[in-house]
């Protein structure tokens, strides 16, 4: 089937960009990698790659179009033995968004991971949350609207709160989610910090246990390695150390785990490291209304909070409860997808995997019953034990390495308190015991997919 090619998101916020010229014409031959088009924006010129193989069958946007929205179809790739009167039937969508790279910066500033721009969280059939009035109004936003909100709220709230951080004030944030605190809140409580892990990590420590408390920015928790003395020796131990006399509340927030093409040493997904360590609280959202709820729990803890976003799914909306002030508990694990006939637990970007797979599951007659952690430390057991007891079968998914990873962990506590309601082992669905390639196809095939979950629940099932 003809395969479209969609115009692609530069960055986290982009709407909409210019096609300034096609490197292709109809009829070219072309193969996953070739550069087919180049597009622009105020901030790059960015040089547009072809994710199929085939022929360019037809250009559906003229170079020179100005504010082409993105995920607008632009071409049409034609798979061989095809032809162009196949586009009449209607292609499919390809299965991402073109991929871009770097053609030329027009700017000091270095542009922003190309990926595609995220879809609607899968429709399912979510479970009320308990503590959600029956009739609470819904308003859709992304988890990057929700994020800001969950701080903005909190700052009004309570004076000590402030963020720290790089370009979180007057660049807005490198991807966006700090936008239009530093215009409400001033330079006192938006603070932009040089290039130094380390460093504005110790500062945001030291002014937690002086009783602030700071929400420290990581452009991503890959820099985050440089400051990791500073969040384990200092924010997670002092207080047991101190017999009790010195807390530290603050929040370590920002991107964790590989986002598109971004390489080995800004891919690597560190829920196992923090979640390993007395002292730290672990949270992991999939959904906009988690991330708020949990995000503003995480603000009011007096602990110390590693929150791992997900760059992904920074564009994805979904419903957030309208309410004056929507809080969480931490340590909750929720049942997503009711089901019966196994069980597949999941957090953050792994939840995406576990949804897709559960419809997939469905159509074979297997029923799923679908949990998302939400918080990895301390980890909800229970509810997943409670599961497991109905089901008999347990797929655990993570794009982190299997090796002392969350998933081991979750395997291992069932083993040890429901070995007995076991039909056959857990299985885990992880990422490649490898570094993250860059290249586009050798990085999909290093995560976790949709069809590893269904054989993986299909083999614990014995179908």
């Amino acid at each position: 089937m003809p395969v479209e090619v969609l115009m692609p998101a530069l960055s986290p916020t982009m709407e909409k960009g210019n096609l300034a010229k096609w490197v292709k014409s109809e009829g070219d031959k072309v193969k996953a990698g070739d550069v087919i088009a180049e597009i622009e924006t105020d901030k790059a010129t960015m040089e547009v790659e072809a994710v199929d193989e085939g022929t360019l069958g037809k250009i559906l946007i003229p170079e020179g179009t100005a504010d082409v929205a993105v995920n607008t179809p632009i071409a049409v790739i034609l798979s061989d033995g095809e032809s162009a009167s196949d586009i009449k039937a209607g292609a499919a969508p390809a299965p991402k968004a073109a991929e871009v790279v770097p053609a030329e910066a027009k700017s000091d500033e270095a542009p922003a991971a190309a990926k595609p721009k995220a879809a609607a969280a899968p429709a399912v059939a979510v479970a009320a949350e308990p503590d959600v009035p029956e009739g609470t109004e819904m308003v859709t936003m992304t988890m990057r609207e929700a994020l800001r909100d969950a701080m903005a709220e909190e700052m009004r709230r309570d004076g000590d709160v402030f963020v720290m951080g790089e370009e979180v004030a007057e660049y807005q944030g490198a991807y966006k989610v700090t936008q239009g605190l530093l215009q409400e809140f001033g330079p006192d409580r938006v603070i932009d910090t040089p290039i130094t892990e380390h460093g504005f990590a110790g500062l945001g420590t030291g002014a937690a246990l002086a009783g602030l408390k700071p929400i420290v920015e990581f452009m991503t928790f890959n820099f985050a390695m440089q400051a990791i003395d500073q969040i384990i020796n200092s924010a997670a131990k002092t207080l047991y150390m101190s017999g009790g006399q010195m807390g530290c509340s603050i929040v370590f927030r920002g991107p964790n785990g590989a986002a598109a093409r971004v390489g080995a040493q800004h891919s690597q997904d560190y829920s196992a490291w923090y979640s390993s360590v007395p002292g730290l609280k672990v949270i992991a959202p999939y959904s906009a209304a988690d991330a708020k709820g949990l995000l503003k729990a995480a603000i009011r803890d007096p602990n110390p909070v590693i929150f791992l976003e997900n760059e992904i799914l920074y564009g994805q909306s979904g419903p957030v409860p309208k309410l004056d002030d929507f809080v969480l508990p931490i340590g909750k694990a929720k049942v997503v997808r009711p089901g019966d006939n196994v069980t597949i637990v999941a957090w953050s970007i792994g939840m995406s995997y576990a949804l897709k797979a559960a419809e997939e599951l469905a159509k074979k007659h297997i029923h799923a019953e679908v949990i998302d952690l939400r918080t990895l430390r301390p980890m909800d057991i229970d509810t997943v034990l409670a599961s497991v007891k109905k089901t008999g079968r347990c797929v655990v998914v993570e794009e982190g390495w299997q090796q002392s990873g969350v998933a081991a962990e979750v395997a291992a506590r069932i083993m040890e308190k429901a070995f007995d309601y076991l039909d056959a082992p857990v299985a885990r669905v992880s990422g490649k015991d490898v570094p993250m390639p860059y290249a586009a196809n050798l990085e999909k095939l290093a995560l976790p997919s949709v069809a590893e979950v269904v054989e993986a629940a299909k083999a614990v099932s014995y179908r």
